[in-house]
Parts: structure tokens; sequence; C-alpha cells
């Protein structure tokens, strides 16, 4: 190509945000498909009956989780990388991530033969950071949050000449993340809404664009921590700014700053933003294992835990389940919350006097009021008002509140003063 064969071709690729964005069409995202084409799996939807009842509409999960890499992340990273000219592969590449992007990174550098550096945040589950190494790349913990990981990665970037593949504010990411819309709307040709979970924006861009560009009339609905609403936050205020601190277990999504590229592309053709709690994500997490037998991570049911927030009804609705790469410690820890929410745990203390039999009376109002007790710390040495009496605590079983609350009476009728723990 001569040097006038590629001024030409400069001047004609679109340089500024707003550029970019009108120059982007359905045929790039077909592009980005068939880039992926044999490299992902076609993840198949799954009608809910469960989530349909709660939602009030007809859902369908689409299970990402079960991705390749355990995340549609693979998507975005692998179209990005797989266009790179041979010079730029040498050179390797780097990126940040909390940890998804980092597996999609690791697994298409290994896939064509590069180098890959990936920053995590130090607080990264272990399990998504073992998983990484895994693929080959070389792992740098660095900061509490994923904006500081990076700025580790530019900084590296710059020292040693890697090509940066961005987690979400890119074109060619985006395009990928893009082609799980394009097998939804394939499947369900009459889908009415999609709901995709928002981290700095670049799947809920990427999914917008290519519903938007199939059928128009198809709503595209983002989903954000209340913790980490960084996109609901520039929505308001209308223009990218970063928040002060986030706090979610959807540590996926736990980010300060939406892209500018992803801002401009969620603009444009998201029509709704919704807001989860905490509680909200880990009662869908719960949910999800319990009806449909299935692990996923926190930020991977922010759309599930929307579904009941719509105000669409009666609707084909799919819900995007974006990923499942959890450890069993964390897992744990979330499902155990979630059951005290719901009133199916209970835990409470009682004094008692210290002599024989009291254990067996509140054993028996236990068992009558059909409580499976799961933890019993019979304390002699935590005395409480009176030297002749002991402190009982007690875990049990329950089938929500008002088997919680018919418990408390028939033990406060016995005559115990109940302190209720959780």
């Amino acid at each position: 190509m001569s040097n006038k064969e590629k001024k030409d071709v400069a001047a004609d690729t679109p340089n500024t945000i707003e550029e970019i964005v009108a120059a982007t069409t359905i045929a790039d995202v077909y592009k980005a498909a068939k880039n992926l084409d044999g490299v992902i799996k076609r993840t198949r939807l799954i009608e809910s009956p469960f989530f349909s009842e709660i939602s009030g509409n007809k859902v369908f999960i689409k299970p990402e989780n079960l991705q390749n890499t355990g995340s549609f992340k693979l998507r975005g990273a692998y179209n990005k990388i797989c266009q790179l000219s041979n010079e730029d592969r040498a050179r390797g590449v780097i990126t940040a991530s909390a940890g998804n992007h980092a597996q999609g990174v690791g697994f298409a550098a290994q896939h064509l033969g590069c180098k890959a550096v990936i920053c995590m945040p130090a607080t990264t589950p272990i399990l998504k950071v073992e998983a990484t190494r895994a693929y080959g790349a070389e792992v740098v913990l660095f900061g509490d949050t994923f904006d500081d990981a990076a700025a580790k990665a530019i900084e590296l970037q710059k020292e040693h000449g890697y090509i940066y593949i961005p987690p979400f504010d890119d074109k060619e990411v985006l395009l990928g993340q893009g082609t799980t819309a394009l097998e939804i709307i394939e499947e369900l040709k009459d889908v009415d809404a999609i709901l995709v979970p928002i981290g700095g924006g670049g799947f809920a861009s990427g999914v917008a664009i290519a519903t938007k560009a199939v059928n128009p009339n198809v709503k595209v609905i983002g989903v954000e921590p209340a913790g980490a609403a960084c996109m609901d936050n520039a929505f308001k205020k209308g223009h990218v700014d970063t928040l002060p601190f986030v706090d979610t277990v959807a540590d996926g999504c736990a980010v300060k700053t939406p892209g500018q590229l992803t801002y401009a592309f969620c603009k444009k053709y998201l029509d709704e933003i919704i807001t989860v709690s905490e509680m909200e994500i880990m009662s869908a997490l719960l949910s999800l294992i319990e009806k449909h037998k299935l692990i996923a991570e926190g930020a991977g049911v922010l759309s599930l835990a929307a579904l009941s927030k719509l105000t669409l009804k009666d609707k084909k609705v799919a819900a995007i389940v974006s990923g499942g790469n959890i450890d069993i410690s964390t897992i744990s820890a979330l499902i155990n919350k979630a059951l005290v929410d719901r009133g199916r745990e209970f835990c409470f203390s009682v004094p008692l006097s210290d002599k024989p039999g009291q254990l067996l009376n509140i054993a028996k109002i236990l068992s009558d009021e059909n409580a499976n007790v799961t933890k019993l710390d019979h304390n002699q040495s935590q005395v409480t008002d009176s030297f002749k009496k002991v402190l009982l605590e007690v875990t049990c079983e329950t089938h929500g509140h008002e088997h919680i609350a018919r418990i408390i009476a028939a033990l406060e009728k016995a005559g115990y003063t109940i302190n209720k723990i959780y």
C-alpha cells in the first residue's frame, strides 16, 4: 500500500467517539461472530418457570456461565486479539481485569500463540487468579479495585511495549460481546426484552448495538449493583464520572468509572438501567442454584435479580447470566446470607438455669415446632446476669419468617427470654 493509500484509509477511519458510534453497524457484529466461529460455545437458552413466575413474564436464561472460560468475556477478548497483526502479537498483550476478562485474554493469547500479562486487584478471588494462570498468563496482583489494577497495567504497557487489551472500552471488544445478542435473537426470534449486566459497559454496549440493529423494537435493559452503579451515575450526570468508591458482592462489576465509548453506545441504545441491592443479588444466586442447579458469580446473576423490578408484563424476556467463576468460600457466604434473609436459617441465644434438663426442654420445643438444629453451643463459661445461669446459642434450619415467629412465640410461652442473633 502506497503512502497516499494509507493516508486515504486513515482519513476514512472514524476517530472520535461520536464517529465510531455512528459508523458501527450490524455488519461489524456479524464480522465478530465469524471471528468467534469454532472458538466459543453457543450457549442455549433455558426457559425458567420459577423466574417467569416472579417476573410476570416468560423468562429465558442465557447461560454464559457455561461458556468457555466460564464467562462471556472470552468473546470480546478473542475478537480483539485475533485481529492484531503478527508483529503486535509478538510484542505480547496486557490487560486489567477482576477475573473474567483475564481468563478470556489468557485463553485467546494461548490459542493465538502470544504472551499475556494480566493485572488483577489483590482482592480477586483465588479461583479466578489460578484459572488465569492456568492459561499460561503472567498475573500481577495490584490494588484493591479494578481501577487500581488498570493503572498498573497501563504503567507496565508503557514500560514493556505490550499491546493493551481493554476489558470494555474498545470497539472490537464490545462487538465480540454483542454476539451474545445475535444468538439470543436467532433462537428466540420474538424476544421482547434482553437484560444484560453492566460493569464498565462493554457487554451492555455490544448487546444493545446488536439487538437494536436486528430489531429496534426489542428493549435492552442494563442492570447494575447499587453499590457500583457507575453507568447509572453517568446517565444521571450526563457525562462519565468516577464513583468515590464501590462496594458489592458482584466483584466482576465493581467498576468506578465506565468507559467513554461504552457510555456513548449505552446512551444511544440502552432503553433503561435497573439497579439491584446486595440482598437481591444473593437471593437471585440462591434461586438459580436451587431451581436450575446452575452456579454463577455475583455479577453473573444481576439480570435475574432485576426480573422482579421489570415494568414489562406477559412478555418474552431473555436474562443473561454472564459468568460463573466463583470460589467455594465466597458462594458459601453468599448462600448463607440469602438463607438468613429468606428466614431459612435462624440463630438465637437464650439464658438457662445451670441445672439438668434445661437443654432437653429447649430441644423438645424446637422439635415440636419442626425446627432442625444445625449448630448448638452450650457455654457454661458465658455467665449472664446470674452465677447460676449459662448461655445457650442455637442455629436452626427454618421454613421462613413466619416459622421463626412461631418458634420464638413457643419458646417465650415456655418462659424463655430469646435474643435473636440472625
